[in-house]
């Protein structure tokens, strides 16, 4: 079993930056893909940036590609997501999940473990 907890979210202005941790928990860290999602208020959850299990591979949405990087630190059993560039459609609850030895997957359905959410809101 393997807890994910996110920090790191808040209230931006658009054209900010914010950092998005995950902290893993209950099981060695590394091997295990981590990815990003996020749900805004009536919708459905969508992929935001994954990457693989070594950390060798990323994948992003287009629309946040180039304004948000994904890192690891596995001595750390940490995520991040850097979330630069902000806008006030990326307001949303951000998600982060793992799953074992898997790729960089935008298929929420891969992933075998999620965090609670956090939320970002980014004012106009």
């Amino acid at each position: 079993q393997v807890r994910l907890v996110e920090s790191g979210g808040g209230l931006v202005q658009a054209g900010g930056s914010l950092r998005l941790s995950c902290a893993a928990s209950g099981r060695t860290f590394g091997g295990y893909a981590m990815g990003w999602f996020r749900q805004a208020p009536g919708k459905e959850r969508d992929f935001v940036a994954a990457m693989d299990w070594s950390g060798g591979s990323t994948y992003f949405a287009d629309s946040v590609k180039g304004r948000f990087t994904i890192s690891r630190d596995d001595a750390k059993s940490t995520a991040y997501l850097q979330m630069n560039s902000l806008k006030p459609e990326d307001t949303a609850v951000y998600y982060c999940a793992a799953r074992r030895w898997g790729s960089a997957s935008a298929d929420r359905n891969e992933y075998e473990y999620w965090g609670q959410g956090t939320q970002v809101t980014v004012s106009s």
